[in-house]
């Protein structure tokens, strides 16, 4: 919006610069989380809007009666900073604000779940993966018909590895979505703490994004170039400083949690990222932390179910 007004009206050619309001998306969503995050607390206590904890995590037991949904505060920080400083006209900033309501969204009516039935279960497995699977499924499909090419790349390699098929490359995208998403979920789940790992991710995937859609330097780098892809970037920063001002609150001892509302948002946006800019198996190693937290829950939970033991 400030964006369309101030340089397509006005012609302040300080907003034609990304990075100018990349930046600005930042401090906008950083300052707005900082502002409102008071008032979702008070919210939610009043609402008894606690974090239910699992029984495999007897340690976080006096994290029961904190906060949770937090991440509907950041992720709402996110989208005003994006709508005001995002070029509305770009079908990828469409997609990529699609990604965040959306996997919000499925959080929201987990974490909603949780608090009415005050447990850690939320909703049933297959309605979670249902919905999470028809959202994956829409935004791959629509990314394809936008015409986003089916090149696999590996990192440090100037050529793709192969073409994918149209329904191949959809079906991998699909999967990127569901893995990454509740990859992130289950960090989150285990001790509260996603939000730093993904700030590192999403700075990261950010770069790779703005050089994508940046002729010159995609062009100098040998790094494939994606048209009109560059405009996340502002997208992306504004996610990155509404996190800072999520952990203002979030850090030890914890005033709020994100719960699902945030973690899959992230997870989903994280993915959104790593697709659009072919970073899908460089994803493994920038966020490798949920690699290993999603190993170690997965081995934490089948040992405790067959064994009523912790592997440690």
């Amino acid at each position: 919006m400030l964006y369309s007004l101030l340089y397509g009206y006005f012609n302040i050619n300080l907003f034609q610069y990304l990075t100018f309001r990349a930046g600005l998306g930042f401090f906008i969503a950083f300052f707005l989380t900082l502002f409102l995050m008071p008032k979702f607390i008070l919210w939610a206590k009043a609402k008894k809007a606690n974090q239910p904890i699992s029984s495999f995590v007897p340690g976080h037991q006096n994290k029961k009666d904190t906060p949770t949904m937090g991440g509907i505060v950041f992720v709402f920080a996110t989208i005003v900073a994006s709508l005001l400083c995002a070029s509305l006209g770009n079908s990828y900033v469409l997609l990529g604000i699609i990604v965040l309501v959306g996997f919000s969204f499925v959080g929201f009516r987990d974490d909603y779940t949780k608090i009415n039935q005050q447990s850690n279960a939320g909703m049933s497995a297959k309605m979670k993966f249902g919905m999470l699977f028809v959202l994956s499924l829409v935004v791959s499909v629509l990314l394809s018909l936008k015409g986003l090419d089916t090149f696999l790349y590996a990192p440090f390699l100037k050529n793709p590895l192969f073409e994918m098929p149209t329904a191949l490359a959809v079906g991998f995208w699909v999967l990127v979505f569901l893995s990454t998403s509740n990859a992130v979920n289950l960090t989150d789940g285990l001790d509260g703490l996603a939000s730093v790992p993904s700030i590192f991710t999403l700075l990261s995937l950010s770069i790779f994004v703005y050089v994508a859609g940046n002729a010159e330097f995609s062009k100098y780098l040998l790094y494939p170039k994606v048209i009109d892809v560059g405009e996340l970037f502002v997208i992306s920063l504004a996610l990155v400083g509404s996190l800072f001002g999520f952990l203002w609150y979030n850090c030890n001892p914890a005033s709020v949690f994100m719960g699902d509302s945030g973690s899959l948002a992230l997870g989903g946006f994280i993915a959104y990222n790593a697709i659009v800019s072919h970073n899908e198996i460089l994803l493994v190693l920038m966020g490798s932390i949920f690699v290993v937290e999603t190993l170690s829950v997965i081995l934490q939970v089948g040992s405790y179910k067959t064994r009523k033991k912790r592997l440690f």
